[in-house]
Parts: C-alpha cells; structure tokens; sequence
C-alpha cells in the first residue's frame, strides 16, 4: 500500500476530499488504484505522462507535499490549465512526445500513466522510453480502459458495437472509445508492458457497477454544462473535480444528491461475490517495477 509518514494515503480522509466532487466513480478508483501504486514518500522524483489537467499532479502534491513531481502533454490547452493550478506547487510542466521524453536515463522513481498508452500510436515504444527514464527498482503505476467495458459505463458504445460492429470513436457519443488508437484486456497491457523490460506487480480489473450511462452523464452532459456555463454558482462549483476542497457537502445542493446515488451503486464493486461473477469493467490497472 502506499504509505506517508505511516498513513494509508489512497484511503486517507485527505484524499476522501480531494474526490469529494467526483462523479466518475470509475475515475476515483483509478486515482485510488494509482496512489497505492506508486508507494509514495517525501523526496521521490515523479513523472505524470500525459498529464492533462494535472488533476493527478494535484493529488500527489496535496498527499505527499515533498515529492518533486514532473508532468508533460502533448496539448498546450490542458497544460494551460494544469498549470494554472500547479504553479506555485513547484511542479515542472512541458509539452513533448512520450516516444522522446526530454529526461535523462535512470533519472525518476516513479511514472504514471493513467489513461494514455490507449492514445499512443507506438505503446511499445512509449513503454521503452519510460523504462529508460526510471531508475532501477522504480515504479511504473498503469491504468488504461478496458476492452471488455462495461454496459453500465457506457451503454451507447456498447449498443453501438453491437449493431453495427465498430466503434464510435469521435464526437460527444464516443465515450469510452473517444480518441483511442485500442483499448486492452488485462493480459494485453501486461504482455505489452512486460515486453518493454518490466516486471509485472499487479494487474487489477476495475469498476463493473456504476449509474447507467456514467461516461455519457459526466463528459458528455456534465461536462458541457459546466464548460458553458449553464450551472448555477454553487452547483458548478461541487461538481468541478479541481474543488473538492469547496464542496461542503450540503444537503440543499442537489449535486450531492445524485453523487450519493453514484456512490452507492459504486459499492458494489466491493462485494467480492458479486464481483466474481462478472466479466467486464470500466479500467484494467498495472503495477510494475523495473528491475535492480
């Protein structure tokens, strides 16, 4: 497990806050999966690949304040953003290409990558420059998603596939499959990463429950409504996974209805009986170390 200072940081009462306005809950097991992961302690050297909004970023400097933490992207829009909220953090951002990272052999301990190889025209090649940048015995924290996905995450593609034998891959009802080259079952992202030199940890199938329609509801739907401005102040503030922090978790705001609905359903993927039963999920997760 991952451990600061003793405690348990992917289920610390810190983090629970930080995940307080998050309506995917296949996202806040993925955030989860990954602080765990990648065993975090003050002094390690961090590179977040395809760092996005730096909401991970954000996590890891909130959770484990000294740590040294690098993120890079290939989209200047997202980057914008993530360091509009990493600035003053001490965090290293830049654009670049995952295929060429522009860091020296053996020079971080750990690497996340959630939700990116899927993008990647050359996974293996990306998988090898990450190999090259991680110091012995570093840590190499995977989830992608995965491709036998769950009906409940996202029943339009799902239905999609199923009609006419082909993915939507653009547009606001691309979903799971929204801008990826392949997605990957559990024994594909390991044989990938495995052939890049790694060796395997953990391999983790994640997320089978959740609200019909999550991917549809929070990046389709909710997501445009936040980004147009169509929510009122309050609420647009609760549903914004930068502001957890602001959330106060209030009865009257009826975001924090349907979040407790979410949440609920999404217990069920605690039940390990029912779990066992089934055979498709929203994420497959990976840990991985490169060797002494």
């Amino acid at each position: 497990m991952a451990r600061g200072d003793g405690i348990d940081l992917a289920n610390s009462p810190r983090l629970d806050v930080l995940l307080r306005n998050e309506s995917d809950m296949a996202y806040r097991r993925r955030v989860r999966r990954m602080v765990a992961y990648l065993e975090l302690a003050p002094g390690l050297t961090l590179l977040d690949c395809g760092t996005g909004m730096g909401f991970y970023l954000k996590v890891v400097t909130d959770l484990c304040p000294g740590c040294r933490l690098y993120g890079i992207d290939m989209d200047d829009k997202v980057l914008a953003y993530a360091w509009g909220h990493l600035r003053e953090r001490g965090t290293v951002l830049a654009r670049g290409d995952i295929h060429h990272l522009p860091f020296g052999d053996a020079s971080m301990d750990r690497v996340l990558m959630s939700e990116v190889l899927e993008h990647l025209e050359d996974d293996a090649a990306a998988l090898q420059e990450v190999y090259r940048v991680l110091k012995p015995g570093g840590i190499l924290a995977v989830t992608v998603p995965h491709a036998r996905y769950s009906a409940w995450y996202d029943p339009i593609s799902r239905i999609h596939e199923a009609l006419v034998g082909r993915p939507i891959r653009t547009g606001p009802f691309a979903g799971i499959w929204a801008n990826h080259r392949r997605l990957y079952d559990a024994p594909q992202l390991e044989a990938v990463v495995s052939r890049a030199g790694f060796a395997i940890e953990r391999v983790e199938e994640l997320t089978h429950y959740c609200f019909p329609g999550t991917q549809t509801i929070v990046y389709t739907v909710g997501k445009g409504l936040i980004e147009h401005g169509l929510l009122p102040g309050f609420v647009a503030r609760s549903t914004h996974r930068f502001h957890g922090e602001e959330n106060t978790s209030s009865r009257l705001n009826p975001f924090n209805w349907v979040l407790a609905l979410f949440d609920r359903i999404d217990r069920l993927n605690e039940d390990e009986e029912r779990m066992a039963r089934v055979n498709t999920y929203a994420n497959v997760a990976l840990k991985a170390r490169k060797p002494e």
